[in-house]
């Protein structure tokens, strides 16, 4: 083996013949230099890791490992009492919406709106094209849409119940309100005030209206909602039903064959309450009809001519 040494300043050179074990010792050096470099590379970098894993670092990593959990555990808590905030939120809307549906039914029965008119069983028929990009809710978004809708529910039923007292109290003026015939169909036989008596001739007043349809049996009705306060035989009237209105008001209906209320009794506007017979001072089936004012009689045909409310 040759070594060429060269000088730099001068130029020359000079030739070293290496044998025997020189020759070995120099190629031992020059294989060797780059194996023990990466020996003590792998030596420093393995007491490096040592120096980074130790056990102070294990247990921080698990302290942190547990803190994690502990936290998703909260998390998980959190959601699950938001989800049943919602589910309760959720259960006192649907309360209202039945309270609403009930007020909205009671209201279109006094209003007497066709059937099918708002028919509360079913959804609102609503619908529209599809335009633009639609965005799903946020959270927070969420949140907001159903503290609106709780506040226009709260709203609306409020104004529902409102209309509804004041349809409630309409519809029990209109009950009680004195307008109509005690008869459906028949004819007046004699009118109120002066005339002859039909049975002595003499002059007499007359306190109601004869309604009649010439035969016995028809429906007597009552002509407002009130309290029946007599039913049964009076004198000169024979069966005779009479009706408290209030507001000052009472109907009697006078020589009925068969009586179906009792003193007590609740009746409605339009219900029958006797049938057309010929009892008492009568000389043949009708029915006397009388209306007092404030206990006074007056004249029947300023009601019976009445439109109702």
């Amino acid at each position: 083996m040759k070594v060429i040494l060269v000088d730099q300043r001068h130029g020359h050179t000079k030739t070293i013949v290496l044998k025997g074990w020189l020759k070995g010792l120099l190629s031992v050096c020059l294989l060797g230099a780059p194996v023990a470099l990466g020996y003590f590379g792998y030596q420093l970098a393995v007491s490096q890791d040592a120096q980074v894993f130790t056990e102070e670092t294990a247990q921080n990593w698990e302290r942190q490992i547990k803190l994690q959990a502990e936290q998703l555990e909260l998390v998980k808590q959190d959601s699950e009492q938001q989800l049943e905030a919602l589910t309760l939120r959720l259960a006192m809307l649907q309360a209202r919406l039945v309270r609403l549906d009930a007020v909205g039914e009671r209201i279109t029965s006094i209003a007497n709106l066709d059937n099918g008119e708002f028919d509360f069983s079913q959804p609102v028929a609503i619908g529209g094209p599809d335009i633009g990009d639609s965005q799903p809710y946020t959270s927070s978004g969420f949140t907001s849409a159903l503290e609106q809708l709780e506040q226009q529910l709260e709203d609306r039923q409020q104004q529902l119940e409102i209309l509804e007292g004041l349809m409630v109290d309409r519809k029990i003026q209109s009950d009680v309100f004195i307008a109509g015939r005690p008869l459906e169909r028949g004819w007046i036989a004699s009118r109120f005030g002066q005339r002859p008596d039909p049975f002595t001739g003499r002059l007499t007043f007359h306190a109601g209206l004869d309604f009649t349809t010439g035969k016995s049996g028809a429906e007597i009705n009552t002509v407002a909602a009130g309290v029946v306060t007599w039913s049964g035989p009076r004198s000169g009237y024979g069966l005779m039903v009479e009706v408290n209105h209030g507001n000052g008001f009472t109907t009697r209906y006078a020589h009925a064959e068969k009586l179906f209320v009792e003193v007590g009794d609740v009746v409605s506007k339009g219900q029958n309450i006797a049938l057309v017979g010929s009892t008492g001072r009568s000389t043949g089936p009708h029915v006397h009809f009388e209306v007092y004012k404030n206990g006074r009689v007056v004249d029947p045909a300023a009601y019976i001519h009445r439109t109702a409310r």
